[in-house]
């Protein structure tokens, strides 16, 4: 074999039982759980926005910006539930760059798997405690999610997982929302029968275990924009998008039939501004269908405290070292205005 064995990683429950939450903060976490079920079954008509950094690169600055979420949070928990994306792993589409704080606890050293897992589960814990927020994250690696399941409310499987056997069976084993992306050739069939694999029942090895899933209902589209051959963009978040995915759901007999929309990526071409204009246009769409409004459950928005992105080594506070994210200013107007749409 062709790699270094380094270290063996310790278990999951290992790890919980170093840095266990406690009671209060487990009934915190259950709370949101129980809001984002009803609003996935349709018992609560709140938009979900699922929003924060490309990557949580920092534990500072992430703590800060998800503190000014809280805040807003207070004001609009009537129309919107937030839920802050607390992404710790990061794909990359050839493999090269900054994977996020699991792999590199520091940006600018070495990866450290080790310090990564213990730094994403107390950034999580920290979130938790300090602002009352679970959070969502992305499940690129399907056996470390539960290094962080007491913590999290929402997950992710990105466009270039959402084929992965592991990814769709281990979804269907989970108790909470987990929102499966079109790939990035655009092929709504492969999210589609990604959905119908996580809410159906499975045995299949997990972890060195056999184990059996039960199928996740909560299991649902996200809608990010796709690529074509020669590279351009092609956004799949306009009423016509929208109106064929209803189409979709009802020829399936899937469960709660749902879609978050990702307002960047392909959806805006990776121009982070355009961001607001997404958002406005899709809960347009919203009033002019009640098939559409029944179907769009939230928005996915990157956002952090200053706008664009910068290089890892570029040493401005709250701003992405990945994809570049819309700033707070103009994410803290752009959720009072949609909470005045809804």
């Amino acid at each position: 074999m062709n790699m270094e064995f380094k270290r063996k990683m310790p278990t999951p429950q290992a790890v919980k039982e170093m840095y266990p939450i406690t009671p209060e903060l487990a009934e915190r976490k259950k709370a949101t759980d129980i809001a984002l079920r009803k609003i996935f079954t349709g018992e609560d008509d709140r938009l979900l926005l699922v929003i924060g950094p490309c990557s949580a690169d920092r534990e500072d600055s992430v703590l800060d910006y998800i503190s000014r979420l809280r805040r807003v949070q207070e004001k609009v928990e009537d129309k919107i539930l937030i839920v802050p994306r607390v992404y710790t792993n990061k794909p990359r589409t050839t493999g090269d760059g900054y994977k996020g704080m699991l792999h590199q606890p520091d940006p600018n050293s070495s990866p450290d798997m080790l310090r990564g897992l213990i730094a994403i589960r107390k950034m999580h814990m920290k979130v938790l405690a300090e602002t009352g927020f679970s959070c969502a994250d992305e499940m690129l690696y399907p056996e470390n999610h539960h290094y962080l399941s007491d913590m999290l409310s929402y997950v992710a499987v990105g466009a270039r997982s959402v084929e992965n056997q592991l990814h769709r069976l281990t979804a269907s084993g989970l108790d909470l929302p987990v929102g499966m992306k079109n790939p990035t050739s655009g092929d709504l069939s492969v999210m589609m029968n990604s959905i119908t694999a996580a809410q159906h029942p499975h045995t299949f090895v997990y972890s060195n275990w056999e184990v059996q899933s039960k199928g996740n209902p909560l299991a649902h589209a996200i809608l990010r924009g796709s690529s074509n051959k020669y590279g351009r963009t092609i956004p799949n978040y306009h009423y016509e998008d929208i109106k064929l995915l209803c189409e979709l759901y009802a020829k399936s007999g899937l469960k709660n039939p749902a879609v978050v929309i990702d307002t960047n990526h392909s959806n805006s071409g990776k121009q982070w501004n355009e961001q607001p204009r997404i958002a406005k246009e899709i809960l347009h769409s919203t009033r002019h269908s009640d098939d559409i409004l029944h179907l769009v459950k939230g928005l996915m928005i990157e956002s952090y405290i200053e706008d664009g992105n910068q290089k890892p080594d570029g040493g401005v506070y709250g701003k992405s070292i990945t994809d570049a994210c819309l700033g707070w200013d103009k994410t803290e107007r752009l959720i009072y205005e949609l909470a005045d749409l809804r």
